[in-house]
């Protein structure tokens, strides 16, 4: 076995580990503080509750499955074999953990907290983190956070978390009306609105920035998408190879940690052979960043 080949197999097994311990997090969330008390965290699952609800006669299980099935398909042709292999190991390892851990807290009559506000924000929190930790390997749990990964491509600008605030408060706000109470609506918002930010905060960082000095042979389109697309403020540096004797213009530019993959997007797609060198950045000030202030040490 080449080396190559043995750190692909380290890298694949260490995602699949950490998707792994993901999937944990999100099915103690819902297995032990969302169903115990019936609030509904949205995604197909509350879709497919919904539609059980005027259809008893169609297993909810199956309903999720038979909604998850196009989409996978979807997801494998926009996204490859390899998103499909992680959405599966997610979706599956997920879904076994939560009917394991049901089955446990039938057996043993587990109740741990009989408070449905901490239920919802426990749960909420749980999930927000499962899920965060899935997505920073490149997986889904599947549901709607396939169709996030989607809009994600043609709405860059948008946080994965604010998409799924939009998709899941639709369908909490539907679950509100179908079911006719209003409390378990509101209980099912605040649910996702702490997983939204818990989510964003695993999958993004803090609002720190990176720094980051870019050393290519395409400077000028680079800092053109980083100025249109990203609205993100660059500066050259100049500077000369050592091997070379050459003149080089180095990009120098600040990003914040939810804007950075998609400077180092641009910067592949412009120059694939491109040298980055990115740096950590606890304070910055000036436009888009903190404002000064006298107060402040």
């Amino acid at each position: 076995m080449t080396d190559i080949k043995k750190n692909n197999i380290i890298q694949l097994t260490k995602r699949l580990a950490m998707m792994f311990v993901g999937a944990i997090i999100y099915a103690v969330g819902v297995a032990f503080f969302l169903n115990p008390h019936g609030i509904a965290p949205g995604g197909l699952t509350g879709v497919s509750v919904m539609i059980n609800h005027f259809f008893p006669q169609i297993n909810t299980g199956i309903l999720v499955l038979l909604l998850n099935v196009p989409l996978m398909i979807a997801g494998l042709i926009r996204f490859g074999r390899d998103f499909l292999v992680s959405t599966i190991w997610a979706t599956v390892t997920s879904s076994l953990l939560i009917s394991g851990m049901e089955d446990i807290i039938a057996h043993y009559q587990l109740v741990l907290t009989q408070n449905m506000i901490l239920s919802a924000l426990a749960g909420g929190a749980l999930m927000g983190a499962g899920m965060g930790m899935i997505f920073r390997r490149g997986g889904t749990t599947g549901g709607s956070d396939i169709v996030v990964k989607f809009l994600r491509q043609k709405y860059r600008h948008l946080k994965s978390g604010v998409l799924f605030i939009i998709i899941d408060s639709s369908i909490v706000a539907a679950s509100a009306v179908v079911y006719r109470d209003i409390d378990m609506g509101l209980l099912a918002g605040v649910t996702v609105a702490v997983s939204s930010y818990v989510f964003n905060t695993i999958l993004y960082g803090s609002d720190s920035a990176r720094l980051t000095f870019i050393i290519s042979n395409k400077p000028d389109q680079i800092v053109s998408r980083l100025l249109e697309e990203l609205n993100i403020g660059a500066s050259y540096v100049n500077g000369q190879g050592a091997f070379t004797g050459a003149d080089k213009r180095i990009i120098m530019c600040a990003a914040k940690n939810r804007t950075f993959p998609l400077v180092k997007q641009i910067v592949h797609e412009e120059d694939p052979h491109a040298f980055l060198i990115v740096s950590s950045a606890n304070e910055i000030y000036g436009e888009g960043f903190k404002v000064y202030s006298n107060t402040e040490m």
